[in-house]
């Protein structure tokens, strides 16, 4: 299966903040942005794979900053890491400034996709290549990631979690 780079799976979805879709403070919902966020990375993690895939778990978010009601904002997501069936999709979350156009990043999350066949089976995704700086970070930072998970779970032995285990031993 040939390789893909993360710039293949870039999805980047722009919309305005209105007020039905927020708070009693004037703030973006965070389920609402959970969900903009889910849309955004299953695009990305199809891009990926060609193939349908499922949400299988939100590994980490951080709302940062609130999103006011009228805000542009803008969903980065992009395919960190594939693994056999799964791939991790970082996603990034800026407010656009519409007078001066400055941006400033307001939320992250990581989420985890599975690429599954018509039948719904777990299928086989291509490796994937990081290039710039930031996606070799990322991409490194995915295996502990996914290590300490299995870790929590029960399904990896901390002595197993190799990558974890250099944190502390370097």
């Amino acid at each position: 299966m040939t390789s893909k780079t993360p710039s293949e799976s870039r999805t980047t979805m722009t919309d305005m903040v209105l007020p039905s879709e927020t708070n009693a403070l004037q703030n973006l919902f965070g389920g609402e942005l959970l969900a903009r966020m889910d849309r955004a990375a299953s695009i990305a993690a199809g891009r990926h794979s060609r193939r349908i895939t499922v949400t299988a778990s939100v590994n980490h978010v951080a709302f940062n900053l609130a999103v006011p009601v009228g805000s542009v904002v803008t969903v980065e997501a992009a395919v960190s890491r594939a693994y056999n069936t799964s791939m991790e999709v970082y996603i990034d979350v800026w407010i656009e400034d519409r007078y001066n156009g400055k941006r400033t990043k307001a939320n992250e999350a990581i989420y985890t996709f599975v690429a599954v066949d018509e039948t719904g089976k777990p299928t086989e995704v291509p490796p994937i290549e990081p290039e710039t700086a930031l996606e070799k970070e990322r991409y490194a930072g995915a295996l502990r990631r996914k290590q300490l998970s299995l870790v929590l779970a029960g399904k990896m032995k901390p002595n197993d979690a190799t990558e974890l285990k250099a944190l502390f031993t370097q």
